[in-house]
């Protein structure tokens, strides 16, 4: 085991001898953003065991053997931890005002710097310690008065107890705070719905000839022996189905949209567990202090393996791997964009880019290309620097209104057909809308993508190229099975796995909206997108140091 994760190990393997202590002093030890510490290799029982059910959106991949390894590897990667029984009864699910948290060595000598750690132990709502572990947690210090924040790395101990380990990186007092965004009981909920009902979101398309038209359902997968259009791209191999119309050819099809959400997904009992007053997203509190005071010390040294990737001081991001410039004028922006393409593709959230950085800069002045609101594609032009700005969404499945087919395009398309260059800034997004499907679906989405990254990158070192990754949002009861934060955790574990060691860059748009103080937003307000295109711009134009 690496030393952090032996530490952790050892940590996990004493802190139930600790558990009754109201304080605890050990010495420092580290950890991953999420792991699980028991055995080296988790064991079934601990683990998820997936049963795969048919489900032609995967099944009916063509993996080289090198593609079948890193699947494999991925999804083994991302396993969660399982309860000991499948069902468990809500009395004995976590319940995280039982729960509590408490600081270890709270009245310590802190420096900025230091690591705080902190042990959260879980109980049910009898009030029973909890001996399994599972449950999805999400932390973070912060100093309000200084608009100061950062996530903390969490480490799993499988019997109830969880280390959570913060570096301190600014001085003053810090608060911190331990969220259960859901217990274990209702991560396997969600695993099932995730690899049995990938329908759980349905989508439709319109069929038109003269005045008569028709509308279907589509999906990656359809069940039933209905005849289909198979609309599979022909690049990509990205499977697309829709029910065939009754009088009409699938070459009629002019639109493709978002159907709705399936109801009745849950069991009296499943939806126990799927409660926003109760058990979604619920403040667990410390039973003693919840906050140090960290002295001010002079330092420089950074560790870029150590978490987190950076962290807000009076609102503004600044990672720990580079230095960021907080572009506050639109002339500056129009400096750093003269003379570029930036080409945006993804989903809403990198929408936000685009609207941003139309609205802000004057000169950036959007044409009209009669694209639906909100959908697209857009296209913003700044003839003064020779800027041009253009978003476009990415293919199937993605949740618009009303997208015109003939704009249904695949990101790895679109690359490539850019030409590149020092002049080229390429920037993607692509997660949310696949959350509700097995993620064999997403990993072969991703497999296009950098393949087509790769090749450009190939033709064109020079070009720019920069991934966003996905952010916490607001949940409840319904958004819970379809776009938890489980799930784009989940996500964005695989996408940051599969792009690393290529010369891609990151905006961690993940640490961005968990360590802000604002509620948690799947479209993020202002002060966190603009912080989101400091970051981005930086890449852009980077400082000189």
């Amino acid at each position: 085991l690496p030393k952090g994760r032996w530490f952790a190990k050892l940590f996990c393997s004493i802190s139930g001898f600790l558990f009754p202590s109201q304080h605890l002093d050990d010495d420092t030890v580290s950890g991953s953003n999420w792991i699980t510490e028991n055995n080296d290799q988790p064991s079934l029982s601990q683990t998820t065991k997936i049963t795969r059910k048919p489900y032609c959106g995967y099944e009916q991949q063509t993996l080289s053997k090198r593609e079948q390894v890193e699947q494999e590897s991925l999804l083994a990667a991302i396993q969660w931890p399982k309860p000991p029984d499948d069902k468990i009864a809500f009395l004995q699910s976590t319940d995280p005002v039982h729960s509590d948290f408490v600081i270890v060595k709270p009245r310590g000598f802190f420096k900025v710097g230091d690591q705080l750690e902190v042990l959260v132990r879980m109980k049910d709502f009898q009030g029973k310690p909890k001996q399994y572990g599972g449950d999805y947690l999400q932390a973070r210090i912060h100093s309000p008065l200084l608009k100061a924040g950062a996530t903390g790395r969490i480490v799993d101990c499988h019997n109830g107890l969880y280390k959570v380990f913060f570096t301190l990186l600014w001085p003053g007092e810090v608060k911190v705070s331990v969220t259960l965004v859901h217990p274990s009981e209702a991560i396997q909920v969600l695993l099932r719905l995730r690899e049995e009902r990938p329908d759980r979101v349905y989508f439709k398309s319109s069929f038109k000839s003269g005045r008569y038209s028709e509308t279907t359902e589509c999906n990656v997968c359809l069940p039933g022996d209905l005849p289909v259009c198979n609309f599979t791209d022909l690049y990509t191999g990205e499977p697309w189905f829709c029910y065939k119309p009754r009088k009409l050819s699938c070459a009629s099809r002019i639109s493709h949209a978002k159907g709705g959400y399936q109801k009745g997904l849950l069991t009296h009992e499943e939806s126990l567990f799927f409660q926003s007053d109760v058990n979604i997203k619920r403040p667990i509190l410390s039973s003693g202090p919840d906050a140090v005071i960290v002295k001010p010390r002079a330092f420089t040294a950074e560790d870029p393996t150590v978490s987190p990737s950076g962290y807000y001081y009076e609102d503004h991001w600044r990672p720990r791997t580079h230095w960021i410039h907080h572009f506050n004028k639109s002339d500056d922006i129009s400096k750093c964009l003269q003379g570029k393409v930036i080409h945006l593709f993804g989903d809403s959230t990198i929408r936000q880019w685009f609207e941003y950085l139309t609205s802000v800069v004057p000169d950036l002045v959007e044409f009209n290309l009669g694209s639906p609101k909100n959908v697209g594609p857009f296209m913003s032009v700044d003839l003064k620097h020779n800027i041009l700005l253009k978003f476009r969404c990415h293919g199937p499945p993605i949740r618009f209104t009303t997208v015109f087919s003939s704009e249904l395009r695949y990101i790895a398309n679109e690359l490539n057909g850019i030409v590149g260059g020092r002049n080229t800034v390429v920037a993607i997004t692509i997660w949310s809308h696949f959350s509700t499907f097995p993620v064999e679906v997403y990993i072969r989405r991703l497999r296009n993508i950098r393949r087509s990254v790769i090749q450009l990158l190939d033709r064109s070192p020079k070009t720019l190229i920069i991934i966003r990754t996905a952010n916490v949002q607001e949940l409840g009861p319904e958004v819970s099975l379809f776009n938890s934060d489980w799930y784009s955790l989940q996500l964005d574990s695989v996408m940051r796995k599969m792009f690393s060691g290529i010369a891609v860059h990151f905006v961690d748009a993940w640490e961005m909206s968990l360590a802000h103080y604002l509620p948690h937003n799947l479209h993020p307000k202002e002060v966190i997108v603009r912080n989101q295109i400091d970051a981005f711009l930086s890449y852009v134009c980077p400082l000189q140091t």
